[in-house]
């Protein structure tokens, strides 16, 4: 049985979804990709898990970096779970590119090369944006490129954590302005 609850994020709402093992979902309202992995049945109640989840987002709107990550339960391709990981891996505060992600999971596969395409529809499949930061994959320039949630959205998460991108005059973000 997966449980869901709503959480008013600076940025939006946000769906959060979880079951007995974890976190299964965190989608932006209007983003979109919007709740594709809940299942048919599920119930809101805040839980144990989404209250950790809860927790985290809220140490991480403050402006800081959690120091402790709510107990996640993530399904999908192992291609797709092979790319989430090594998201989990980019340290705030940081970006990785599509190219350095698809070059580790070249490596990781044992191949010469992987195409940053299927890398890029692997990150925007991503079940448990924030957490499992997506915001924080670039383009080789330094542009934002895309976000399911919407680049505004990218843009203010990259900004809460100090991170500099090519993109920053050309966002609107004045609506998810917030004190840190």
């Amino acid at each position: 049985m997966q449980y869901t609850l709503t959480y008013k994020a600076p940025i939006g709402s946000l769906l959060l979804a979880g079951d007995e093992t974890g976190l299964t979902g965190l989608w932006m309202k209007g983003g979109k990709y919007f709740a594709d992995t809940l299942g048919a049945e599920y119930k809101e109640m805040e839980t144990p898990i989404l209250k950790d989840a809860k927790r985290w987002l809220d140490i991480y709107f403050s402006g800081r970096e959690p120091e402790f990550m709510p107990p996640l339960h993530l399904s999908g391709s192992p291609f797709r779970m092979m790319v989430w990981d090594i998201l989990k891996r980019i340290p705030y505060g940081n970006t990785m590119t599509y190219g350095e992600i698809s070059f580790l999971a070249a490596e990781k596969m044992g191949k010469s090369r992987m195409s940053a395409q299927a890398v890029g529809n692997a990150v925007g499949h991503n079940p448990v944006s924030i957490l499992v930061p997506c915001h924080r994959v670039i383009g080789a320039g330094g542009s934002l490129m895309g976000y399911a949630g919407g680049v505004d959205k990218k843009a203010a998460l990259l900004m809460l954590e100090g991170v500099e991108f090519k993109d920053e005059e050309h966002v609107d973000i004045k609506k998810y302005q917030w004190e840190c």
